[in-house]
């Protein structure tokens, strides 16, 4: 069976980073992505399949499709409880958009979203700063995720930053992780989000996440 782009077939919880230990009582999320604020002007911004490195079978996402590998990404499912509260991301002013390719022989993705936000991404990195682990809940499902800030990419865009996180899933007997090395910049009101998520322990395709970031700035950059 081919594996499925985890934006397209997803797992239970997902992204959020927050800080040291975690203590007290989970609280739903407020602000989370519950639906796709259309924009066609974003999604011409969008890399083209053809533009992903080689390896990674691209496809742009439906609308729906679109919102669900949004908070996979980097959020938490819609309605999730999630403990620190004040971790929770920001609902963007219109998108997402996304585009997902595939390498079926590495079990792995490359993803990238563009949203518009009136959020800076210096107001991101301070959450992250103090995000570093938090635990989610959705629908009986408990995950640790955790955050760790990687040196910036100097590029060409108003800001950037770099992570790398892992979500541990706890239920069931075995558990699962996914291991996800992202890049984000912004540029204007568009923040653009590369993201390598893979179900193995093995390296990141740097290299491709790095070309593909660099495509998708230029190409927000361009207009």
């Amino acid at each position: 069976m081919p594996f499925r782009p985890v934006g397209i077939a997803l797992s239970a919880i997902v992204l959020a980073g927050c800080g040291g230990t975690v203590s007290g009582h989970p609280q739903a999320s407020q602000g989370l992505i519950t639906a796709v604020q259309t924009d066609s002007g974003l999604a011409r911004l969008l890399p083209d399949s053809s533009q992903f490195p080689a390896r990674y079978a691209a496809v742009t996402l439906p609308v729906d499709a679109a919102g669900q590998a949004a908070s996979d990404l980097d959020g938490v499912l819609p309605g999730a409880m999630i403990d620190p509260a004040t971790c929770a991301p920001q609902a963007p002013t219109a998108g997402p958009v996304v585009v997902v390719g595939t390498d079926d022989a590495a079990r792995a993705t490359l993803t990238v979203e563009l949203v518009r936000t009136d959020q800076k991404l210096s107001v991101l990195r301070e959450q992250l700063q103090r995000c570093g682990t938090v635990r989610v809940g959705h629908g009986g499902t408990t995950a640790t995720i955790t955050t760790e800030m990687d040196p910036p990419p100097p590029l060409d865009a108003d800001d950037t930053l770099a992570l790398r996180r892992s979500v541990r899933s706890e239920s069931g007997s075995a558990g699962m992780t996914r291991n996800m090395q992202t890049l984000l910049g912004q540029i204007g009101d568009v923040r653009i989000n590369v993201t390598y998520m893979s179900f193995t322990d093995a390296k990141a395709d740097a290299q491709a996440l790095d070309s593909l970031f660099t495509t998708a700035v230029s190409k927000v950059r361009k207009g």
